[in-house]
């Protein structure tokens, strides 16, 4: 992986990665949802979530997203196992990956209203800590179109390699993760951020939505390799002053 960590390409998708996530968790099929899980995982009421009872709550929270950082980075592996295969055809996957991530970004923005729908696995874990991690998996298993069309697209983005891909799905997974913990070891205050979010869901979709579509947009036109070319030429001629 060492070679990867230090292309071009990753020093613009990981931050790309650590947003999609966060966009992901903002999104209205998420974020509403935040007390919910924290009460199914922990297996705590509402008035012992007010209270804070912050290590059972943390402890939930972090085995619920290591259960779907778990899936995502399988994910992720498999993507680029299955990309790395077709390397030789790396040019015409990028521009047809292109259509598709711009095909996302409209579903993820509510411009596609034909191809939005949600499934979601019957798969019903014990509340509490035991089914913490279970309720990650099926979460991770889960589509909607309001948060996993960003998924769908860092996957694609991993596709040049398995390690690649599951690097890629590493930092999504930080984007989407951190707000779950902050929201477990401050309680209160997340919720209040949190309404923050709830009352600009729109324009966040919105961004979501084109920020997909722009990455579609440079892949389709060739121009997305181009940028990593020119971020990896920069890489090269930067030297450390001793």
């Amino acid at each position: 992986m060492s070679g990867s960590v230090v292309d071009g390409s990753l020093l613009v998708a990981l931050p790309v990665a650590v947003l999609a996530g966060l966009v992901s968790f903002a999104s209205p099929c998420v974020l509403p949802l935040v007390p919910g899980y924290l009460g199914y995982v922990t297996g705590l009421t509402g008035e012992d979530l007010e209270n804070r009872r912050r290590t059972r709550m943390l402890a939930g929270a972090t085995l619920f997203v290591a259960g779907f950082t778990a899936v995502f980075v399988l994910m992720g592996y498999w993507v680029g196992v299955v990309g790395e295969s077709l390397y030789r055809y790396n040019d015409q996957i990028s521009r047809g990956l292109g259509v598709v991530v711009i095909v996302l970004g409209l579903i993820f923005a509510g411009l596609a209203p034909r191809l939005a729908g949600s499934w979601r696995p019957s798969i019903r874990p014990a509340a509490g800590l035991a089914g913490a991690p279970v309720l990650g998996v099926a979460f991770a298993l889960s589509w909607t179109a309001c948060s996993s069309p960003t998924l769908g697209a860092i996957l694609g983005l991993g596709m040049t390699s398995p390690d690649r891909g599951m690097l890629l799905a590493t930092f999504y997974c930080l984007g989407l993760g951190l707000p779950f913990l902050f929201a477990a070891v401050a309680y209160k205050r997340a919720s209040e951020s949190f309404d923050v979010l709830r009352r600009h869901r729109l324009a966040i979709t919105r961004f979501g939505g084109a920020m997909l579509v722009l990455i579609g947009v440079l892949l389709v036109t060739g121009l997305w390799s181009q940028l990593m070319v020119t971020v990896q030429g920069s890489i090269a001629g930067f030297e450390v002053a001793l």
